[in-house]
């Protein structure tokens, strides 16, 4: 057991609480060892009906993964990292096909590992502090924990805009996309779990009940724009329609692609391509972790995470420096299937 992650039952539901305030509740092996281990425990018992996933004090939700740690193993052997990829992908997996009904409190930042597992649960509750994004082209990385799955599950091209950009949403745009089903004030949440904790029968009706009317969704106002100059699956012919359009807008958002790296892009871009047509989610995650355990070990997320987390001078000196040096031979070489000894498989 870990102090980082709070086990308990409260009434007739088992509560899993993030517990790393410093690291914004990010997740190490330890952590996502331990919810499986509860969630196992309780899916096998009759007396927890359903389960919470919030987090302790701080600015939660949950910020992602331990970046730092996947560096330094990529930067040696890329073991300890493949293991965590493995162990968090069971985690994603066991939720998404967890038997009783799961509620999130993505309640403040939830980036990357947090939306991993947030989006399985069948509840999923935004509030004013809600900050979602997958910003994993900032950093060299993919966005994985499900993001192949879900993003491209999104109105439009929104999910593909989301994976390049890691353009930060709020609670109310989390609830306008479908990223979130209900939008709660903060200070209703106390009342919403302990009421939840009595009747966990009635989850929805209780949320329904202290939902309030979320502000204005600005992202729904850019959906024609972003359907338009994201609607190709060739980052070169994105980059081109951004270019061509001279907007305000565009102009940023060029300007945004501009600082991001051009394989991560292009690994997002196939990735969502592929996870769209997907039809089982531990399909999706077997090529996560094969995209996965190879990046980790590469120039870009060495050096992303050098750039913006140990060194803090965000230039991150990409290579592949541009996107047409990223080639089709070298996206196929990581989206290559493991040999059958090292793919991931999902919990028995």
């Amino acid at each position: 057991m870990t102090e980082d992650v709070l086990i308990s039952t409260c009434g007739r539901v088992g509560r899993i609480s993030l517990n790393r305030p410093k690291a914004i509740h990010a997740l190490n092996l330890a952590m996502c060892q331990a919810m499986i281990d509860a969630l196992l425990q309780w899916r096998a018992d009759d007396a927890v009906e359903a389960v919470i996933i919030d987090h302790s004090e701080g600015r939660g939700f949950c910020a992602g993964g331990d970046i730092r740690m996947l560096a330094e193993s990529g930067a040696k052997d890329g073991v300890e990292a493949r293991a965590f990829f493995h162990t968090e992908y069971r985690l994603n997996h066991l939720l998404f096909t967890y038997p009783k009904p799961v509620v999130a409190f993505m309640d403040g930042i939830t980036m990357g590992g947090g939306v991993g597992i947030s989006q399985p649960a069948k509840y999923r509750v935004a509030t004013e502090h809600t900050r979602f994004a997958m910003p994993e082209t900032g950093i060299g990385l993919f966005p994985d924990v499900g993001g192949g799955w879900y993003l491209p599950r999104l109105e439009g091209r929104v999910g593909q805009y989301l994976a390049l950009t890691g353009a930060r949403l709020d609670g109310a745009e989390c609830l306008a996309l479908g990223l979130a089903t209900h939008y709660l004030p903060s200070e209703k949440l106390a009342e919403a779990k302990a009421r939840i904790a009595a009747h966990p029968d009635r989850i929805g009706g209780i949320l329904g009940e202290l939902s309030i009317t979320a502000p204005p969704a600005t992202i729904t106002h850019q959906i024609d724009r972003i359907n338009r100059l994201f609607a190709s699956d060739t980052y070169e012919e994105i980059l081109a329609a951004l270019e061509a359009d001279g907007g305000e807008w565009a102009e940023r958002e060029l300007a945004t692609l501009h600082s991001k790296s051009p394989q991560t892009c292009k690994v997002a871009l196939r990735q969502l391509k592929e996870g769209a047509e997907m039809h089982d989610f531990a399909a999706e995650m077997a090529q996560e972790y094969a995209i996965g355990s190879r990046v980790v070990t590469m120039h870009d997320f060495i050096e992303g995470v050098r750039a913006l987390i140990i060194d803090k001078d965000n230039s991150p000196k990409w290579n592949p420096p541009t996107p047409e040096a990223v080639t089709d031979d070298w996206i196929d070489a990581i989206f290559a299937p493991l040999p059958e000894n090292e793919k991931w498989t999902p919990l028995t």
